[in-house]
């Protein structure tokens, strides 16, 4: 049976520490994808792969690399249903687990908010990342790799 991973979209999330720290607890491996480097001094605990350059390089490599029961961690929606489409689970950085039933719901919003920053009926601000995101993230992760993993993993 293979080791179950945590994938993170690395080059803009915030909790990436976080992210290693609770894999290693569940002794699951950690891998940071990022289009530029990344010190590896700093995330010893974790493998780093640095992607070309390229909008959508390191989502097509972690979906490529992602097996069943494996978890990414992204604010990127359409990568979370891709995610979910190859059997992995799929967790913000602010602790929300993107799920099969929500996942259309999601891109649909994001859809409009996309819309509605082009028309220019809202900014598109985002809210402020809190010390409360960051403990249910962790919260939400250890949640999430306590259940059992999909069969055939």
């Amino acid at each position: 049976m293979p080791m179950r991973r945590v994938l993170i979209d690395a080059d803009a999330c915030p909790v990436k520490d976080e992210a290693i720290e609770v894999a290693e607890r569940h002794g699951c491996g950690s891998v940071l994808v990022s289009n530029g480097g990344m010190r590896p001094s700093r995330y010893p605990g974790a493998r780093i792969v640095t992607v070309a350059d390229g909008a959508d390089a390191a989502d097509d490599w972690i979906v490529a690399e992602l097996s069943p029961g494996d978890v990414v961690v992204t604010a990127d929606i359409p990568l979370a249903a891709r995610t979910l489409e190859a059997g992995g689970a799929a967790l913000g950085p602010t602790g929300r687990e993107f799920t099969a039933a929500g996942i259309g719901e999601a891109l649909a919003m994001r859809e409009f908010s996309r819309h509605l920053r082009e028309t220019g009926e809202s900014k598109g601000y985002n809210a402020s990342f809190t010390n409360a995101d960051r403990s249910r993230f962790r919260q939400s992760l250890d949640a999430i790799l306590r259940r059992a993993p999909p069969t055939g993993t």
